[in-house]
């Protein structure tokens, strides 16, 4: 488990990250999600032990990261800009890395490069930024760790190679329980793999939600009604947002579906159906609730 307790982190007069309480359990996917410079990358350091907190303290199986060594072999960082050894081959990396995880599997690791048509005999530096992030990923997944830490991971990888990474995961997370951390700036690039995702805003954590959890309690609703049932209903429902063009009446509303489609049946409705929620519209809606736009928050 990670778990950050008064987390906080300045740069001048710049606080990038601001007293950030979270926990992150083992087995799942957490999604850290903001736009850049709201303080994902800095927490993702933060947890890396690459950065000493100002105040409070990020903890790994209950210790402590910044100059800890043991725990440092527990994960591995993917940074937004990959470096690699001076004029070093994915070979050259895998022997590099061997030296700090004692559990790196090589013949994992060049029976994935393989797959992925990277040459183990290439010079990194002649790697489109593409192909960086796939031999970064391939490396991570291959040193055999309990915790991966990714920022941006997913930035320059076409949409084949994002579902083959995003498979990598899913696989190692039902084999060994592997935890991955992402820090992105697009929601639905995470929207199909994430189990928990936290919102970051100008250095801490506006909204911290099991992806389930949301999605049981709001639910969009889109329906026809009688013009003299609209006010009465609206007034029966938890409702988040509405928008209406025309007849066709769109709302977010919270509370447990069976009863909201009960009420909504007991005014006879010309027209009624309720549609799954992307998880940008769960945001959305919670974080307007907080009173911030999350449309200028994220994209």
């Amino acid at each position: 488990m990670i778990e950050a307790v008064g987390l906080t982190k300045r740069f001048s007069d710049i606080t990038a990250v601001d007293h950030i309480n979270a926990t992150i359990r083992e087995g799942s996917v957490f999604g850290l999600i903001g736009t850049n410079g709201a303080g994902k990358s800095t927490f993702l350091r933060l947890a890396a032990g690459i950065l000493k907190p100002d105040e409070g303290k990020i903890l790994i199986d209950g210790e402590e990261v910044f100059e800890n060594t043991a725990v440092k072999s527990r994960f591995f960082y993917i940074s937004d800009d990959a470096h690699f050894l001076s004029n070093a081959t994915a070979k050259d990396m895998a022997v590099f890395y061997q030296s700090a995880y004692p559990d790196f599997d090589t013949a994992r690791f060049f029976a994935l490069l393989a797959g992925f048509d990277l040459g183990k005999d290439r010079k990194i530096n002649t790697y489109s930024k593409g192909m960086k992030k796939q031999l970064s990923v391939l490396l991570g997944i291959c040193a055999g760790t309990r915790y991966i830490f990714c920022d941006e991971t997913f930035d320059g990888l076409d949409p084949v190679m994002r579902q083959a990474v995003k498979s990598l995961f899913a696989n190692d997370m039902e084999e060994r329980k592997l935890t991955p951390i992402i820090a992105s700036h697009n929601l639905r690039e995470l929207e199909d793999i994430c189990d928990h995702v936290g919102l970051l805003h100008k250095g801490g954590i506006l909204l911290s939600r099991d992806l389930d959890d949301m999605k049981l309690n709001i639910h969009k609703i889109q329906c026809v009604l009688q013009p003299e049932s609209e006010e009465r209903l609206l007034a029966e429902l938890d409702v988040v947002r509405t928008e209406k063009r025309g007849s066709l009446l769109t709302l977010t509303v919270r509370g447990k579906r069976e009863e909201i489609s009960a009420r909504m049946q007991a005014y006879h409705p010309v027209f009624f159906e309720m549609i799954p929620l992307s998880l940008e519209e769960i945001f959305i809606s919670e974080t307007e609730v907080a009173g911030y736009d999350i449309k200028t928050l994220i994209f």
